[in-house]
């Protein structure tokens, strides 16, 4: 069961930068949000402050039971209970090339979580079914293209039983074919009532996939809705411009 998630008045500064500028979300549980604007717009940062990644300066973050106030005074236990809430994908994969594509899956969850080794093989063989890598069970990663280790990635996000995912720009170093690969297979995992958090240019997608649209400008929330809302018919001139200038 997914949690609701909830940033109340965050504010992150880099320096004198303001990369997040007083922004607020209430995600419910099962949803899935795309983060789209332009590059700097905090889209990144607000996923690495949600999953306490990085610290904050002002605000907090609510994911089900546990919170995260702003600054260093959090304990450690309660930061690592929402770390482990949440799946974090990335766009380079970030899988251990030393390591078999089972035991790419297997390592955290017996780490991490205690499960039997043969429960952690069990749980690899199922995830790895789900997103269409079965065959690629003793592959290492230098063997698999873009799309499949990305594919391998979520698998192993999803070995550790997360409440939500976070994605980070997970297809922006793949070729057309491979994207819609990767974004298939997210678009699978909403039937399990599983909340997606998906920093994005993938406007199709996110018209397609999401249930709402989130706009990240200079640190703050700019606009959100429904996708046919967002993307069609933008409030904002700024909005505007981003849209043409993604879309062409």
């Amino acid at each position: 069961m997914s949690w609701p998630i909830e940033l109340r008045n965050v504010t992150k500064r880099f320096g004198t930068r303001t990369i997040l500028d007083d922004s607020s979300l209430t995600i419910p549980p099962g949803e899935i949000v795309a983060l789209i604007g332009p590059s700097g717009g905090g889209k990144s940062t607000l996923i690495r402050c949600l999953n306490g990644l990085n610290t904050f300066d002002a605000g907090e973050i609510q994911v089900g039971p546990h919170r995260l106030s702003a600054g260093t005074r959090n304990r450690r236990a309660d930061v690592q209970q929402v770390r482990q809430s949440f799946g974090m994908i990335f766009q380079d994969f970030q899988l251990f090339p030393h390591l078999s594509v089972l035991d790419n899956i297997t390592e955290a969850p017996i780490r991490v979580l205690g499960l039997a080794a043969g429960a952690a093989h069990d749980r690899a063989l199922f995830l790895l079914q789900r997103v269409g890598m079965a065959d690629f069970v003793r592959a290492f990663p230098q063997q698999l293209s873009g799309g499949q280790k990305q594919r391998v990635a979520i698998a192993r996000a999803l070995a550790m039983q997360p409440k939500g995912l976070l994605c980070d720009e997970i297809t922006s170093a793949l070729d057309p074919e491979l994207k819609n690969e990767v974004l298939d297979v997210l678009v699978d995992l909403k039937k399990d009532g599983l909340t997606i958090i998906l920093v994005t240019h993938e406007i199709g997608f996110a018209r397609r996939a999401a249930d709402r649209v989130v706009m990240l400008c200079d640190g703050r929330i700019l606009e959100q809705g429904p996708p046919a809302e967002v993307l069609d018919r933008p409030r904002t001139e700024r909005m505007g411009i981003f849209l043409k200038r993604v879309l062409g």
